[in-house]
C-alpha cells in the first residue's frame, strides 16, 4: 500500500514511512520535475521513483538490522562455520 501511495503522493508516503528529510528532498524535487516536464515529460516519474527506491531501502535496512541484532542476541545459527 505504501508503494502506491509513493507513486501518486511521493512526499506523503515518504513522511509515513518516517523519512521526513527524504519527503522534504523530495518535495523539492517535484517543483524543477514539474517546470521541465513540458520539455522532458519523464521528469514527472523521477520523484515517484526516488520515493519507491527509498522506501524499499529503508525497508530493507530494517530487516538487515533486526537479523543482525538477532544474531548479536542470540548467536550464530547452528552449523556456522567461522
Amino acid at each position: 500500500m505504501i508503494y502506491i501511495l509513493a507513486v501518486f503522493l511521493p512526499p506523503l508516503a515518504l513522511l509515513l514511512n518516517g523519512q521526513p528529510l527524504s519527503a522534504l528532498l523530495n518535495f523539492a524535487m517535484i517543483v524543477p520535475c514539474i517546470i521541465f516536464a513540458f520539455i522532458f515529460p519523464v521528469l514527472l516519474f523521477v520523484p515517484s521513483a526516488h520515493a519507491v527506491i527509498a522506501i524499499y531501502m529503508n525497508r530493507e535496512d530494517r530487516k538487515h538490522r533486526e537479523i543482525v541484532d538477532s544474531i548479536e542476541r542470540h548467536g550464530a545459527p547452528p552449523g556456522w562455520r567461522r
